[in-house]
């Protein structure tokens, strides 16, 4: 793995293909705030027709099965053949491509196809973006590390309220792996009428929905609230919370407990090295970690943690800015663009840059 450094850039006239399109009322903030956060770059919402024919520098991939996995194998398959295309077009152009690795792998189970389009996109990668340094990358191409940052300027228009004592609270979009269904079943294990439990959020499918359904049937304390929630939902659920409780399966990155910090309530989620660095970032009582399968155990000693350490003042998200955020992004692109071109023409490409050759 070969870390590069991450440092402004000057003024600059790359123009960045994003491998999501025009953010929207319902686009998660980190999108919206991506193309705003990066000024020197001239920033491209995704369509395949642009992908495919219009001019860009660099391909800016984050979710890379999102791209062209889609209902039904026939129109998965052509989307593969489209992002073969897309991949063909940026080594003939001599477009860079910059991974940020958001998971390590995808949350569900992939088909061989598309397993093969991942791992053709995995050696074709000119930089890779990790958003925390336990993250090891699939190849050996050079690696930044960009912090995710912060939700606290997004939301500071919107009312926090007070939190309410003994409400837990789970948010955003819920997928089997988010393990939901495990939460609502502990809560009800807890003999606690003090407790509240709210789950905001859109199940991915009919069936997930139903699962939780039947999980907290008949226990007044729950309150189940699905579909999509708008900031001001958010800024209140959140607030209100007393906890926030993420019993993810597998937990590397998490914009949800991002949010919650950036709110300043404090967030349950799984142990492991990642939340780990996390607490020793913004202080242990803002993350509060499990470890095992998630029960009513688990959330009868995070609460009592938070109310014995206190949670007073607010988490130190101070390496997490969008202004130091956009200029390593800037950093970055240019970066990708001087590897795309020692990957096609490596002699002269090392006789322009000094004959240094990056690996």
């Amino acid at each position: 793995m070969n870390e590069v450094p991450v440092a402004p850039t000057g003024p600059s006239r790359l123009r960045v293909l994003q491998s999501f399109g025009t953010p929207g009322a319902t686009s998660n903030p980190y999108i919206t705030r991506l193309f705003s956060s990066t000024p020197g770059v001239e920033q491209h919402a995704f369509s395949w027709r642009y992908a495919l024919t219009g001019r860009f520098d660099v391909l800016h991939i984050h979710l890379v099965e999102v791209m062209f996995v889609r209902r039904g194998r026939i129109r998965t398959v052509v989307g593969v053949v489209l992002f073969l295309l897309l991949l063909l077009r940026t080594r003939v152009s001599r477009i860079g491509i910059v991974r940020t690795l958001h998971n390590v792998k995808p949350h569900e189970a992939q088909s061989r196809l598309v397993q093969w389009a991942l791992s053709i996109c995995d050696r074709r990668t000119d930089l890779w973006i990790r958003l925390n340094s336990n993250t090891v990358p699939p190849t050996g191409a050079p690696v930044v590390t960009i912090p995710h940052p912060d939700y606290r300027e997004w939301f500071a228009l919107h009312d926090v309220p007070a939190s309410i004592p003994g409400r837990l609270l789970f948010f955003g979009l819920i997928r089997p792996y988010k393990d939901v269904d495990a939460l609502v079943r502990a809560f009800t294990s807890v003999a606690d009428d003090a407790l509240s439990l709210h789950i905001v959020g859109d199940p991915q499918t009919a069936e997930l929905r139903e699962i939780i359904e039947r999980a907290g049937h008949g226990d007044p304390r729950i309150t189940l609230s699905f579909g999509y929630a708008d900031d001001s939902t958010l800024a209140t659920e959140i607030g209100e919370s007393e906890l926030i409780t993420l019993p993810y399966r597998e937990m590397h990155n998490s914009g949800a407990a991002l949010l919650g910090l950036s709110l300043h309530r404090p967030v349950l989620v799984p142990d492991n090295s990642v939340t780990a660095a996390l607490a020793d970032e913004v202080g242990e009582p803002w993350v509060q970690r499990f470890s095992g399968a998630f029960d009513g155990t688990a959330i009868v000693q995070a609460l009592a943690s938070v109310r014995r350490q206190g949670s007073d003042g607010s988490p130190d998200l101070t390496a997490r800015s969008w202004d130091a955020s956009g200029s390593a992004h800037e950093a970055a692109y240019a970066r990708a663009v001087e590897l795309a071109a020692i990957r096609i023409r490596p002699r002269r490409a090392a006789a322009q840059a000094g004959g240094r050759l990056y690996s």
